[in-house]
């Protein structure tokens, strides 16, 4: 994956869980029953800025500790983790995306409905079902089969890679597409759409994947001897290192382990009060 110069998007996120105990993430505050769950940092760093002193030794990588403690107590996260792992190797797509927008879509929860019809974990609607071959049969219908996790996860991941495909390099694209439409999005001249709701939902998908995603720890050359031995000069960069073969994921700017930069996305509009 390619380095991203910059990333603009930044946007606080906000949770409300109901009596059921569904979660509903948000961007913004939609009305009194959501809680601000924590604030985004700034994540745009500036070309050819000047990098801090190198530490003693490099960290893991770390996720927001408060977002991974909420889902690492939540049993439906728990149910559906392994087939998020296997869509996210059988389609390339990263986990930690698949995961903040099934956060965003459903909460986990694998029955949800959408005032629309939209269904299941990834909230997938029938006709999307049927342009990738599932439709109803003599035993299921297309709404039971969509309840099935394993065959939303599957479904859900494939649209998401071709839409990743369809826009390169536009994240932002791709999840507006995932919303709102394709067609929508290329009405709009290749933009996020001017929907609140679109908006809204790019915006709290981005920020949760940014918060999920380990954040690269300061490394930039490693080098190794014949013998084994393994050499760091500073930088940025993951170290992903066995004993004898270690790899580097350099990111001169940004952060180049998530899946491509969103380009300059506005912020949601706070809710006008009644």
């Amino acid at each position: 994956m390619g380095a991203i110069a910059s990333f603009h998007a930044k946007a606080d996120v906000w949770v409300w869980v109901d009596e059921q105990g569904h979660s509903h993430f948000s961007a913004q505050q939609v009305d009194s029953r959501y809680s601000l769950f924590y604030r985004a940092p700034v994540r745009a760093a500036a070309p050819g800025a000047a990098l801090p002193a190198a530490p003693a030794a490099p960290a893991a990588p770390e996720v927001n500790p408060k977002l991974s403690q909420f889902f690492e107590s939540s049993p439906r996260y728990h149910k559906i983790r392994p087939l998020l792992k296997d869509a996210a190797a059988r389609f390339r797509v990263d986990y930690e995306l698949l995961q903040a927008l099934v956060a965003a879509e459903s909460g986990f929860d694998p029955a949800a409905v959408s005032p629309k019809g939209a269904i299941g974990l990834m909230q997938i609607m029938p006709d999307t079902a049927r342009r990738f071959g599932v439709d109803s049969d003599r035993w299921l219908s297309i709404e039971a089969k969509l309840v099935d996790p394993k065959i939303n996860i599957h479904l859900g991941t494939r649209y998401l890679r071709l839409l990743i495909d369809m826009f390169p390099g536009r994240l932002d694209l791709a999840l507006a597409s995932y919303n709102a439409g394709e067609g929508a999005v290329q009405r709009a001249g290749n933009k996020v759409p001017n929907f609140k709701e679109t908006q809204n939902y790019v915006a709290t998908v981005s920020e949760l994947y940014a918060a999920l995603k380990p954040v690269p720890v300061p490394v930039a050359q490693v080098h190794q001897s014949p013998g084994g031995r393994v050499r760091a000069n500073y930088g940025e960069g993951y170290v992903l290192a066995g004993a004898r073969d270690p790899y580097i994921l350099n990111m001169p700017t940004g952060r180049n382990n998530m899946v491509a930069p969103l380009q300059g996305l506005p912020a949601p509009e706070a809710p006008k009060a009644d």
